[in-house]
């Protein structure tokens, strides 16, 4: 329940250093100066700024840090709006704005809806991810269609859902798609929260002696959609009372459809229990998406915002971004960005300067990624690609995970900054020291080591010919 004596403002102030931690200074620097405190009611902070590029971009990529540093000082889960106006009082222009709106702001003229006429169960759903938004392709089809077989007829044969795959390859898109279209073409209570919501409303019940009312929230819904069940490792609790939640949902025929960034089946510290409700229903991946996908995303996010920027520029950038699609948003920003804030027209040569530090400039279609590279050195050695990432210091693992990484320093022209976030966001220290490691042991003579590090170029070369 939210405090009437809560000052949404003063909390939107002190968050700023949190969310400028948060977001890094460039960010902060670029989008942030542009927002300003604007109002607030008991439950809802509403931000305003003079710029649409503002409003249509930076509150999607960052409301959701927004909500979450705003909230941890004001101590309920508050309600963000985000409005475009083109005046600015003094008062308000001097006051710090770190953040912008949990979801892409309203910009008609009627009034925003308060908690009365809102269906709280639907606050964290952002409506910009809709199943006409998202632009499937082989990578995601399977995921596409059984997301939309879903929303059409939830509980029916496709219950539980767990869709997996990587950072930023659309999980939570299509997630939230479901709880979109469910809300607007039927009267079923949907709820979508993220696991790491989840396990703090878990937390504050037990602390605050609220259990049941937790129970409720979560037991009296026709649908629930919880994104990244990963960050539910070593939560016993929460994962015990998530398990009785499953039940009293699933038995009663209710849906559930939950993302993760791997198998059920390569998470650890989740109990076999909760594990097997995982893996009951249908499990469908999503991969990293390929070139045509890549540049019909760009296209189409082009046409959202009424963006135009040359074909050959987005073809030079579908071409270059081979990670995720959260990877080719953030190019296209930049330079949509740069359009608007500079006034200059992109050419080929001011996008490559500008993503210079994003992408590969003269990269060479040959080369392997550094996602080939671990997964080559994962199945060699008979071990998951997230043990090689993870933290385990098993020795089996933190070898072949240090030769993995030699052989990405070999193998691509990426830094050790760069491998270092490839390999779950290692300090390039610690893939120096690794390199070094591996070097040391291939100057001994008729070395073990080299001999493994030979056959695996040679099952690497093979890969990249198929």
């Amino acid at each position: 329940m939210a405090d009437n004596k809560v000052d949404l403002q003063e909390c939107w102030n002190e968050a700023a250093p949190a969310i400028k931690t948060a977001v890094g200074d460039q960010d902060y620097a670029t989008w942030f100066s542009r927002i300003f405190f604007d109002s607030h009611d008991e439950q809802t902070l509403t931000l305003r700024t003079s710029t649409k590029l503002v409003l249509d971009l930076a509150g999607k990529k960052f409301s959701d840090v927004i909500i979450s540093k705003v909230s941890e000082i004001a101590g309920f889960t508050i309600g963000l709006k985000m409005v475009q106006k083109k005046e600015e009082t003094k008062a308000n222009a001097e006051t710090p704005s770190p953040e912008k709106p949990a979801r892409p702001a309203d910009t008609s003229q009627s009034a925003p809806q308060t908690p009365k006429n809102r269906n709280k169960t639907n606050d964290m759903l952002n409506p910009s991810y809709t199943f006409d938004s998202f632009v499937p392709g082989d990578n995601s089809v399977f995921a596409f269609n059984a997301c939309k077989a879903i929303s059409e007829n939830p509980g029916g044969n496709y219950n539980p859902c767990l869709i997996y795959g990587g950072v930023g390859l659309g999980k939570t898109h299509l997630i939230q798609a479901i709880g979109n279209h469910l809300v607007q073409n039927t009267k079923l209570r949907v709820l979508y929260i993220t696991s790491e919501n989840f396990i703090n409303e878990f937390i504050n019940s037990v602390n605050s002696r609220t259990m049941q009312q937790f129970k409720n929230k979560y037991r009296r819904v026709n649908v629930l959609l919880i994104d990244d069940i990963q960050f539910l490792e070593n939560k016993k609790e929460t994962q015990a009372e998530l398990f009785n939640t499953f039940n009293d949902l699933y038995d009663t025929g209710r849906q559930i459809v939950f993302t993760c960034d791997r198998p059920v089946s390569e998470l650890k510290d989740i109990s076999d229990r909760l594990r097997n409700r995982f893996e009951r229903g249908l499990s469908v991946d999503i991969q990293p998406p390929e070139y045509e996908t890549r540049l019909a995303i760009l296209r189409h996010k082009c046409v959202e915002k009424n963006f135009v920027i040359d074909d050959d520029i987005l073809s030079y950038v579908a071409q270059n971004v081979q990670t995720n699609v959260r990877d080719l948003e953030s190019c296209l920003t930049k330079l949509v960005a740069y359009s608007d804030l500079i006034n200059k027209e992109i050419t080929m040569e001011v996008a490559k300067e500008l993503l210079k530090n994003s992408i590969r400039i003269n990269i060479d279609r040959s080369t392997t990624s550094i996602a080939k590279i671990i997964k080559s050195v994962a199945e060699f050695f008979d071990i998951s690609p997230y043990d090689i990432k993870g933290k385990s210091k098993k020795k089996s693992i933190a070898s072949a995970r240090q030769i993995a990484m030699y052989l990405a320093r070999i193998q691509t022209d990426y830094s050790t900054t760069e491998i270092g976030i490839e390999f779950g966001g290692r300090d390039h220290t610690t893939i120096m020291y690794a390199i070094d490691k591996i070097k040391s042991q291939l100057t001994v003579p008729n070395s073990e080591t080299q001999a493994l590090i030979n056959q695996l170029l040679t099952v690497i070369k093979a890969g990249n010919k198929q």
